[in-house]
């Protein structure tokens, strides 16, 4: 590949938080050769002109999903396009854990709500659960979720504004997550790269920072690198880049929450070697 190659990284216009690690993949690149532009993915772009394309941080694609889809296929088809088409429309609803957990993957306990239901309160006060965590299944970073009680009078009433605007999931709270956090293992080209521990802020349950959550440099059991291999053979097409979240059930076992395979938050500034094997994948990926 010749140094002045150019590739797309792809982002957001608008954005909940600033990215706080493109730049250093950026940097990585450079080192190796390659210039990374990052693009808004609704920019009017010649992605054709790239010999790589790939989806990075766009922050805001899910509040106009069937229009980010429209131009992953688009784009997809003018030039290499990472992660795949497939994998991104896969993930870009949580019904993928519904699949997931039918293949025998251990996955929390979720209740499925589609769009609309009129039952919603009926199942959820079936399922016995006390306290819930309710969100859309088309989101991102906890925005839109709610942890309460399943008879609280403010957990029905925000279950049946997120029906009245899409598919919900409803899931027990993990108490491990207060104490523990959540695991993520992080993996390029399909080879793990590093992991770290989401620890929330003392009396929240989200490990996200934009809520006070921290991140912390981790070594994951042996159980824990089993189920991420075993998810991660579950998507319909391998992976560029992909960040398996979990935590542990009650009994200690470990079990997905997440499969962040469109524009994950890799923890690049946590690990000081992930920046450039991430950015020796991209150099293959592009030819």
């Amino acid at each position: 590949m010749e140094a002045s190659t150019r590739i797309v990284l792809v982002t957001g216009a608008t954005m909940a938080k600033p990215d706080p690690e493109t730049h250093l993949l950026v940097a990585a690149l450079a080192q190796i050769g390659v210039e990374a532009v990052v693009v808004p993915w609704d920019s009017p772009e010649d992605w054709a002109a790239y010999p790589l394309v790939v989806v990075r941080t766009p922050w805001d694609y899910f509040r106009r999903l069937p229009e980010f889809l429209a131009w992953a296929k688009r784009t997809s088809q003018l030039t290499a396009f990472v992660n795949p088409v497939s994998v991104i429309e896969w993930n870009s609803h949580k019904a993928y854990l519904r699949e997931l957990a039918a293949k025998g993957i251990p996955t929390v306990p979720t209740l499925w709500l589609d769009g609309g239901a009129a039952d919603g309160t009926a199942r959820l006060a079936a399922t016995g659960w006390g306290e819930v965590v309710v969100k859309p299944a088309v989101s991102i970073g906890a925005i839109g979720a709610l942890k309460a009680h399943a008879t609280d009078p403010a957990c029905l009433a925000h279950l049946a504004a997120l029906l009245a605007e899409g598919d919900v999931l409803v899931q027990p709270f993990i108490e491990s997550v207060a104490a523990q956090g959540e695991v993520s293992l992080i993996y390029f080209g399909g080879a793990f790269s590093h992991a770290i521990r989401k620890q929330p802020a003392a009396g929240d349950y989200r490990v996200q920072d934009m809520y006070g959550g921290t991140n912390h440099p981790y070594q994951p059991a042996a159980d824990e690198v089993e189920l991420a291999t075993l998810a991660l053979s579950a998507t319909p097409a391998p992976t560029t880049y992909a960040r398996v979240d979990m935590v542990r059930l009650q009994g200690g076992r470990p079990a997905v929450m997440e499969l962040e395979l469109i524009e994950p938050e890799l923890f690049l500034g946590v690990a000081p070697d992930a920046p450039a094997r991430f950015a020796e994948v991209l150099l293959r990926c592009a030819g």
